[in-house]
C-alpha cells in the first residue's frame, strides 16, 4: 500500500507544496514583511496567522471533505497553493500582506486533515507505518524550502522568490489530478449539511480517542515549539556559537525526519498508545538532557531524542484516531487534532515565554519533562485497564476478535 497510486501521488503532491510554502515563509516572509515597514509585533502576528487560520478552520474542512469526497478538495487546496504566491506581487503594506497570508493559510487548512484522512483511508492495515512515510516526505519540505528560499535570495528579490514558489507548487496538480478517490466517495443519500456537522462536531468532541491523539500531539509540540523559539536566544547569550544552534535544530529534525517511519511501523507492532507513552517519555528525556547537561554531546544527545519521540508519538496518534472513529467522520477528526496541533504552535512560544520570565529556561524544561512524563505514565495506565478488560471480555465471550 505504501507503493500505491494513491499513496504516492498524494505524498508528492504534498512533498510539493510544503517544501514551496516554506520557501515562503522561511526565511523569505519575515524579510518581505519587514521591507513593508512591518515592526516586531506585527511582524510576528503577520507569520503566525496562517497557523491561527487552520486552527480554526481544520475541522470544518475535515467536514466538508467526509461530505464530498477528499479529491476535490486536494483541488482545491491545490489552487491555493499555486495561486497565491503571484499576489504577494500586488502587496504594498504590512495590513495587505496580513489579509493575503489569512488566505494563503487556507492552503495547509486544507492540505492538513484531508491528505492525512486520504492516507489513512487507502488501507486499515499498517496505517502509522504509512503515516510514517507520508510524515518522512512532508518534514523533508521543511528542510528544502528554506534551504532552497535562502539561496534563492541571493539571486532575486523576495517578490520574484514567491512567484517561484507560485510555479514549484503548480506541479502539485499533476499528482493531485492522477489521484483516485478513496472510499469516502461523495454518497447520494448523505445527510444535510448542518446535520451532518453537528453530528461530526459531536462526535469529534466526545470521542475519547480524538482528545488523547490530539492532546498527546499537542503536549509534545508545546514543549518543542517552546524550545524552538527560546533555545537560540538563550545559547547566544550564554555564547555558543549560533552554528551550533543551527545544528542543534537539523540534527532534531533529521532524526524525526529518518526515524518516523520505523517510528510508524513500531506503533502498528507494539500498539497505538505504548508507542505514543514511549514518545513522550523520550521527550521528556530530551527535555531534561538539554536542561541540566553541558558541553556539546549532550546537545547531540537532547536532539536525538527530542526527534525520536516526535517520530514516535505522530504517526501512532494519528493511526489511532482512525481505529477510534466511524470512517465516515475521519476527515472531521483529523481536522480537530489538527486544530489542536495547531494551538499547541501557538502557545508553546507563549506559554514558555511566561514561564520562563517567570522561574528561568532550566526549570521551564524540566517542569515541561515532568509535565510530560505524569501525562504519559496517566495514559499507559488508562490503556492497560482497557486492555485487560478486553481481554477478559475475551475470554468470557470467545471473541477472539477483541484485542
Amino acid at each position: 500500500m505504501i507503493r500505491s497510486r494513491g499513496f504516492l501521488g498524494v505524498t508528492a503532491a504534498d512533498f510539493l507544496v510544503r517544501s514551496a510554502y516554506q520557501m515562503g515563509k522561511t526565511p523569505l516572509l519575515p524579510l518581505f514583511a519587514a521591507g513593508l515597514g512591518a515592526g516586531d509585533v506585527l511582524l510576528g502576528f503577520i507569520v503566525a496567522v496562517s497557523t491561527l487560520t487552520g486552527m480554526v478552520l481544520k475541522p470544518f474542512v475535515g467536514i466538508l471533505s467526509d461530505r464530498t469526497g477528499r479529491r476535490v478538495w486536494l483541488l482545491l487546496g491545490t489552487a491555493v497553493f499555486a495561486g497565491m504566491p503571484f499576489v504577494y506581487a500586488f502587496v504594498d503594506s504590512p495590513n495587505q500582506l496580513v489579509l493575503v497570508r489569512i488566505i494563503h493559510g487556507l492552503a495547509t487548512a486544507i492540505y492538513g486533515p484531508v491528505t492525512l484522512a486520504y492516507v489513512v483511508e487507502l488501507s486499515s492495515s499498517n496505517r502509522a507505518e504509512r503515516l510514517g512515510w507520508f510524515s518522512m516526505a512532508r518534514n523533508a519540505g521543511y528542510v528544502v524550502g528554506p534551504a532552497a528560499a535562502g539561496v534563492l535570495l541571493l539571486r532575486m528579490d523576495p517578490v520574484h522568490v514567491f512567484t517561484v514558489v507560485g510555479l514549484l507548487s503548480s506541479l502539485a496538480f499533476v499528482p493531485i489530478v492522477l489521484l483516485p478517490e478513496t472510499k469516502s466517495s461523495p454518497r447520494v443519500d448523505r445527510e444535510p449539511f448542518l446535520k451532518q456537522a453537528t453530528r461530526a462536531i459531536s462526535v469529534a468532541s466526545r470521542s475519547t480517542g480524538v482528545w488523547l491523539a490530539g492532546g498527546m500531539s499537542a503536549q509534545v509540540l508545546i514543549a518543542e515549539y517552546a524550545v524552538k523559539t527560546f533555545l537560540p536566544v538563550y545559547a547566544l547569550s550564554q555564547g555558543v556559537n549560533v552554528v551550533v544552534v543551527g545544528a542543534y535544530f537539523a540534527l532534531q529534525e533529521g532524526t524525526h525526519l529518518v526515524l518516523a517511519p520505523l517510528g510508524g511501523r513500531l506503533g502498528d507492532r507494539l500498539g497505538h498508545m505504548p508507542t505514543v507513552v514511549l514518545g513522550m517519555a523520550a521527550m521528556s528525556a530530551g527535555l531534561l538532557t538539554l536542561a541540566f547537561g553541558h558541553g556539546n554531546g549532550t546537545l547531540v544527545l537532547s536532539a536525538v531524542l527530542i526527534g525520536s519521540a516526535q517520530a514516535l508519538v505522530f504517526p501512532s496518534a494519528l493511526a489511532s484516531v482512525a481505529t477510534a472513529v466511524n470512517e465516515h467522520d475521519l476527515g472531521a477528526c483529523m481536522g480537530f487534532v489538527g486544530a489542536m496541533k495547531n494551538s499547541a504552535k501557538v502557545a508553546g512560544p507563549i506559554l514558555g515565554g511566561i514561564l520562563i520570565y517567570l522561574f528561568g529556561l532550566e526549570v521551564t524544561l524540566a517542569a515541561l519533562a515532568v509535565m510530560l512524563v505524569g501525562v504519559a505514565l496517566v495514559i499507559y495506565l488508562v490503556w492497560r485497564s482497557g486492555f485487560r478488560r478486553a481481554a477478559s471480555l475475551t475470554v468470557l465471550t470467545g471473541d477472539a476478535s477483541i484485542k
